[in-house]
């Protein structure tokens, strides 16, 4: 029951910030990238401060001394919408390769429009691709980082999707390097869960997989055995508790 209560103060919160941030996003949207950036960022720490406030989830890093100061492509664990949130927060400015139909949402959507996302039509097949590779370009060449769920969807705790190609394509393209990242958020906010369970979460920063005269398949190959190698030891950690 006090689970419970405490999830459900968290969600009445973060749905009174996605109103509250919502309704300046028309005046914001206004303003040049880095302060629509600021904005978004503000509101993603928010949210994790009044995450660990109401329901006592709490995060650590490890390998943080593999964060490079140059752009780069983030291949990432997705197994909850808290990763969303923190990666404002522990990366550079970054914007996320995503499904379009996320923009359609009222405000959150809105919101998520300001940090000039890839929003990709998933069912479009090869010029998905193409706007991704295009796009993902003209972002990493400003200076951002660009973050992809290669498995294209949140999975459960100890399960694998099929890793997709376009993240390490995008990557050698570019010339800039792959971080692999992997984390255990899943265990305290699941997919589609509304109880948020109390405890740390694990972020665990990869080495950078450098693609200069690689092929794209063993990069992807590289990233995958890393993620899957770590995400293994923190589920075992996680069950272990």
């Amino acid at each position: 029951m006090l689970t419970f209560l405490r999830s459900l103060t968290f969600s009445a919160g973060m749905l009174v910030t996605i109103i509250a941030y919502g309704a300046l996003v028309p005046l914001v949207a206004l303003l040049p990238f880095a302060r629509r950036y600021a904005f978004t960022r503000h509101w993603a720490r928010t949210n994790l401060r009044w995450l660990e406030f109401t329901c006592g989830v709490r995060y650590r890093m490890v390998g943080q001394e593999n964060l490079p100061q140059q752009p780069v492509v983030v291949l990432s664990k997705h197994q909850s919408t808290w990763e969303t949130l923190v990666f404002q927060e522990i990366f550079p400015p970054l914007v996320w390769v995503m499904k379009r139909e996320l923009l359609w949402l009222p405000l959150f959507g809105w919101g998520l429009a300001l940090g000039r996302p890839i929003a990709i039509d998933r069912g479009a097949g090869r010029r998905a691709m193409e706007q991704m590779l295009s796009q993902g370009q003209h972002r990493l060449d400003d200076g951002l980082w660009v973050v992809i769920f290669p498995e294209g969807t949140r999975m459960p705790p100890g399960r694998r999707g099929r890793y997709r190609p376009g993240g390490a394509l995008l990557a050698a393209r570019a010339g800039v390097p792959v971080l692999p990242v992997a984390h255990n958020a899943g265990e305290l906010w699941g997919k589609r869960r509304f109880l948020k369970r109390p405890g740390t979460i694990t972020v665990a920063i990869g080495p950078v997989i450098e693609t200069a005269d690689r092929d794209p398949a063993a990069v992807l190959s590289d990233a995958e055995n890393w993620i899957e190698s770590m995400q293994e030891r923190l589920d075992n950690t996680a069950l272990s508790r």
